[in-house]
């Protein structure tokens, strides 16, 4: 990956790992965020709709992006990411909210968004790609006018998490990454191979913002809820935040290495839909259409991680 990016429009499916991209991110000084739109998956549309809301709402940063609202996945498989993420998708948190009237589709707001600054955004797609392919479907000539795509999804070896074989943000939605994958816009893929490589133990919370920020408040509802959940539930003293790497990676290419290759996505196997499937043959047949994260340097991405969230505590005193 080449220069860092400015204007991004996010699109999420929070989710914990989500939520806390979503507070680096918006306090980060070297992007803008023109829009976040809210996609299906690790939580129902409404949900993820709720759950924008809401994380921008407790953080109030100076400047809300445009906002585009989920609606339900065509064919969606039936998932449980509860026993990781809580009944909200937010841990036990559950704040009012205002409803928000008249919301734009996230499909929509991704066109419009992209028209407007033509050559000029990048889309770091954190959720399973419903919203993009979407996008390309009701704009035809929008994959072309896109900077670049960076991607939370997949696996280079074959190692799945929601199946033995799939990542969840992948199998959520097969036909819509296919279709993606597919696409001429210029993509990165994040996979779990990259993210990982990047473990969290509890000394992390000596390291997050007090209660006194509005984002240590945030943080400080999310993560512990999360560290109980991952030793309840798969018997780990240590967290992933995976979507917290994939945009980290994305602000910071200079911390990744990458390799141009062709992929595809399984849309049909009985034990390997969702699988994403690259071609890396000696004489590959496939054309490249992506690069994928292959070497990532993680102290630095630790580091860097550690200082936007004491950033955004700064932030939001």
């Amino acid at each position: 990956m080449s220069m860092p990016i400015r204007k991004v429009i996010i699109d999420c499916d929070p989710g914990i790992d989500d939520a806390v991209a979503l507070c680096l991110a918006l306090f980060d000084p070297d992007i803008e965020i023109l829009a976040i739109t809210s996609v299906e998956g690790c939580v129902s549309a409404h949900q993820a709709n709720r759950n924008v809301q809401s994380i921008l709402e407790q953080l109030d940063p100076d400047r809300h992006p445009r906002l585009g609202a989920a609606s339900p996945a065509e064919n969606a498989p039936a998932v449980n990411t509860r026993f990781l993420h809580g009944d909200s998708g937010l841990g036990n948190l559950n704040w009012n909210v205002s409803e928000l009237h008249h919301q734009h589709p996230s499909e929509k707001v991704i066109a419009d968004t992209v028209r407007a600054n033509p050559g000029d955004v990048t889309i770091i797609s954190l959720g399973p790609l419903t919203n993009i392919a979407r996008a390309f479907q009701r704009d035809p000539g929008l994959a072309g006018l896109i900077n670049r795509l960076i991607i939370m999804g997949g696996s280079m070896t074959g190692v799945g998490n929601i199946t033995a074989s799939a990542e969840f943000n992948i199998y959520y939605d097969p036909h819509s990454a296919r279709a993606v994958f597919r696409s001429k816009t210029t993509k990165t893929l994040i996979p779990l191979d990259i993210t990982r490589q990047v473990v969290w133990y509890m000394d992390l919370l000596e390291t997050i913002p007090s209660v006194t920020s509005r984002a240590g408040r945030l943080l400080r509802g999310l993560l512990p809820y999360s560290f109980r959940a991952y030793r309840q539930q798969l018997g780990q003293e240590c967290i992933q935040l995976n979507d917290v790497i994939a945009l980290m990676a994305a602000i910071s290419p200079e911390l990744i290495q990458a390799e141009e290759i062709a992929g595809d996505v399984e849309v049909q196997g009985e034990l390997t839909q969702g699988m994403t499937i690259f071609d890396r043959r000696p004489q590959p047949e496939w054309s490249c259409n992506m690069e994928v994260a292959t070497v990532i340097d993680v102290p630095r991405i630790r580091q860097k991680v550690i200082d936007g969230l004491q950033r955004a505590g700064e932030l939001t005193e």
